[in-house]
């Protein structure tokens, strides 16, 4: 019962059935009264026109007659009135000339051919004949006792020489034929209301059809994406406000594509990345655990021993540490709503401030460190902090992969765009590792990279990518690696910039 009842609600509420309805009552009630108004107006048309046609047709014979009554020619009247006579006409039946008894001039009996003293006349036919004697021509519709039926009668005054109404002339007419004529046109223009209306419905039909198909594919659509499908389209096309809407649909959905597709990879990114870092800390947590129980259950009792122990607990603790701040640096330049702040930046000042911190690193393993620059000012807007740790991932990585009594240069290069390469002449990176230098916790087998965090170059990568910028790597197993860093110019006069104290 309650499924029905919902199926009852569904169908009333439908919005196809709603705009169906609409259309077609709007539809058919204009096609209605616009039919029942020309109904009314092509019948009273029909007998205006045929009333205005004998109206023409008795002021002709009135003219015509007064024109005998003038000329006193009774020969030529009754040769008249006989053709009139003789016309096969289905319009007029009758036609009386009608001697105006109210009138004091004499009319010779030849001209006329009816006497309406003895005649019991329709009211409608007096009123003509009376309005006729006063020189009006008139006319009247209505049923007529001496023909039978339903009948029109149009009267003229004819004139005598003095301009005085001696005769009026009636015309009789059938008004059968035109009423007939009137209901069969009727007739056909009911057929048409109705085909109208049956139109009309077919007409809605089509256009709740076209207005709700888009509609309903949207509500499908919706359904579908708040299922979780959000690869569902409407595929509607259109160029008015439903089209746009249903297209707009569309992007939602292509977006919402998109965000679970970014969320999914966000989420195994951050399952990954748990991962890593639990295995990262599993490591230094085991060695150190070790050895304060070895120390705690007194099993080292030299001193020399457990100095060693204490020295290799504090270098877990401090890789611990720099595994940590990698850990918080990587969180903060990976944010999306995450900005640094922008100022002009000197790069060969960030290189002289690297350069002294690491000249005692280099010297240790005899390696020298060789910087060229042809200009003293090479400006780039940026954070000198974020830049400076950007360069100096990249310097530890080299002299720690880089031979003795090597060689690393730097070149900074200021043209169309401004470009810093670092390049060593190291053990180098493996072909098949180089497409993996940039992922999380990524780190090759090397020994020299058994303390790294696997953090450092994906830093590095997020920190060019927050200046705008790109870096390229090449590098070839035994020769060395050669880092490329590519960043726009300051726009601007560098006089005022370095006026400003940068």
């Amino acid at each position: 019962m309650n499924l029905q009842k919902n199926k009852k609600k569904k169908v009333r509420y439908s919005l196809f059935l709603q705009v169906c309805i609409a259309f077609g009552a709007v539809l058919s009630v204009f096609a209605l009264v616009t039919g029942m108004i020309y109904l009314r107006l092509y019948g009273k048309n029909i007998i205006a026109t045929y009333r205005k046609s004998l109206e023409v047709q008795v002021e002709q014979i009135a003219k015509k007659m007064q024109d005998y009554i003038i000329a006193k020619d009774t020969e030529g009247s009754l040769d008249y009135m006989e053709y009139l006579n003789s016309l096969d006409s289905s319009e007029v039946m009758d036609i009386w000339f009608i001697e105006n008894t109210d009138s004091k001039y004499y009319l010779d009996k030849e001209f006329t051919n009816a006497d309406i003293s003895d005649i019991d006349l329709a009211k409608g036919t007096k009123q003509v004949i009376n309005k006729a004697k006063k020189g009006k021509i008139a006319y009247s519709s209505g049923y007529d006792g001496i023909y039978q039926k339903t009948m029109m009668c149009v009267a003229a005054p004819v004139y005598n020489a003095g301009g005085n109404v001696v005769e009026i002339v009636l015309l009789n007419s059938y008004v059968e034929e035109r009423d007939n004529l009137i209901s069969t046109s009727q007739m056909y223009i009911v057929y048409s209301i109705f085909a109208g209306i049956l139109l009309s419905l077919i007409v809605s039909l089509i256009l709740a059809k076209i207005i709700t198909k888009p509609i309903t594919l949207m509500r499908q659509v919706a359904l579908e994406l708040a299922e979780g499908n959000y690869e569902k389209r409407t595929n509607f096309k259109g160029k008015n406000e439903i089209g746009i809407l249903a297209s707009s649909m569309d992007i939602l959905a292509e977006k919402l594509a998109e965000n679970e597709i970014e969320r999914s990879q966000a989420e195994q990114m951050r399952l990954d990345f748990f991962a890593n870092v639990s295995h990262e800390l599993r490591t230094p947590i085991t060695v150190i655990r070790g050895y304060a129980e070895s120390l705690a259950d007194g099993m080292v009792t030299k001193e020399e021993k457990k100095q060693q122990y204490y020295n290799r607990i504090v270098g877990e603790c401090q890789s611990m540490e720099r595994l940590v701040g990698d850990l918080l640096t990587l969180s903060k330049v990976q944010n999306h709503h995450f900005e640094i702040e922008k100022e002009p930046i000197n790069l060969v000042q960030i290189f002289g401030d690297i350069l002294r911190n690491y000249k005692h690193i280099a010297e240790k393993k005899n390696i020298q460190l060789n910087f060229s620059c042809k200009n003293e000012w090479v400006m780039i807007l940026g954070d000198y902090d974020r830049l400076r740790q950007l360069f100096q991932n990249i310097l530890d990585n080299a002299l720690k992969f880089s031979y003795e009594d090597g060689t690393i240069w730097i070149n900074v290069e200021e043209q169309d765009e401004i470009r810093v390469t670092i390049r060593d002449e190291g053990i180098g990176i493996k072909e098949e590792e180089l497409p993996y230098i940039f992922e999380k916790f990524y780190k090759s087998k090397l020994r020299q990279n058994a303390k790294g965090s696997g953090l450092g170059l994906v830093i590095a990568k997020y920190i060019v990518e927050k200046h705008n910028g790109k870096v390229e790597v090449e590098s070839a197993e035994g020769q060395g690696t050669t880092f490329t860093f590519v960043f726009q110019k300051v726009k601007g006069d560098l006089e005022e910039i370095m006026k400003s104290g940068v």
